[in-house]
């Protein structure tokens, strides 16, 4: 029994190597062989035993990472779509027009025109009865204990990180009907530069749980929390965060706690078409009695 849980474990591990190769730069197109070797597997057995531990296939992942981040380009810096394809490692304007149609439901131009498919965000208000123009819950979360792996640089970035993650934490068993998955996000990205943004890709697991591989052990403290569910690309969500801290904070009459901000992935970004996804946003508050 030692020995195969070693074996699932190590497995997790050379499979995160071979995503860490996608994530370095989504414009490549890593080769069969390229990937293998990466993993330290026969190209006959690799596509397997990747999937099996991912849940998709190795072009499957660099479709949605470069999607992902074609979005960013084009609704955060809203640049021109030739050269968003070209960055994102697409052969032409046309075919990059086709494949993000397909996935986002609007063509680039139009996506980036309109500031993206979510909730389009409101104008700055001035009074506490207006920020209400989006849904806030104020709730207590719970104690957690994550698995992180930590990230340095932009945040679009991401999800290769959790995909990593992802499979370190199948090859040992650990992702459950239960399973949360979040990201800590410790810098604005408005403000800090990229290469410097630093974040924690995190999985809920149960005590006794240990980390290894680069993943750490994190305990999160009983939290109560301001909540803001959007619907929409992560690329959006930076306007969430806008609203949040812009308007509905300092009318709000809270204190913002000493804890990054959170999201809370509701569902499952690979099966469910970008419009779908749902991310709860948290604001960590400062309980009443201490402020």
């Amino acid at each position: 029994m030692a020995t195969r849980l070693l074996t699932q474990h190590d497995y997790g591990r050379r499979i995160g190597r071979a995503i860490a190769l996608i994530a370095a730069d989504p414009a490549r197109n890593p080769g069969l062989e390229e990937l293998a070797a990466a993993a330290a597997f026969s190209p006959y057995h690799f596509h397997r035993i990747y999937r099996e531990i991912t849940g998709e296939t190795p072009a499957e992942t660099l479709a949605r990472e470069r999607l992902s981040r074609a979005a960013g380009l084009l609704v955060r810096d809203g640049l021109p779509v030739a050269l968003v394809a070209k960055r994102s490692g697409y052969g032409s304007a046309a075919a990059f027009t086709r494949a993000f149609r397909a996935a986002y439901g609007t063509p680039p131009a139009a996506y980036r025109d309109s500031g993206g498919i979510g909730a389009a965000l409101p104008a700055p208000t001035s009074t506490p009865q207006e920020i209400g123009m989006f849904d806030i819950e104020i709730r207590h979360e719970p104690a957690l204990r994550l698995a992180a792996l930590a990230h340095r640089g932009p945040y679009a970035g991401m999800g290769t990180v959790f995909d990593r993650l992802m499979a370190w934490a199948v090859a040992r068993r650990l992702v459950g009907p239960e399973t949360r998955f979040l990201g800590l996000y410790h810098n604005d990205p408005a403000t800090v530069p990229e290469r410097e943004l630093l974040s924690d890709a995190c999985v809920t697991v149960p005590a006794g749980v240990e980390g290894s591989d680069g993943v750490r052990i994190l305990d999160l403290p009983a939290s109560r929390v301001a909540v803001l569910v959007f619907k929409g690309p992560y690329a959006e969500l930076e306007q969430a965060y806008t609203w949040l801290y812009r308007d509905w904070l300092p009318a709000s009459g809270e204190e913002p706690a000493d804890q990054p901000p959170r999201e809370d992935y509701l569902n499952d970004c690979r099966s469910l078409p970008p419009a779908e996804w749902m991310t709860a946003v948290m604001l960590p508050l400062r309980d009443r009695a201490a402020s």
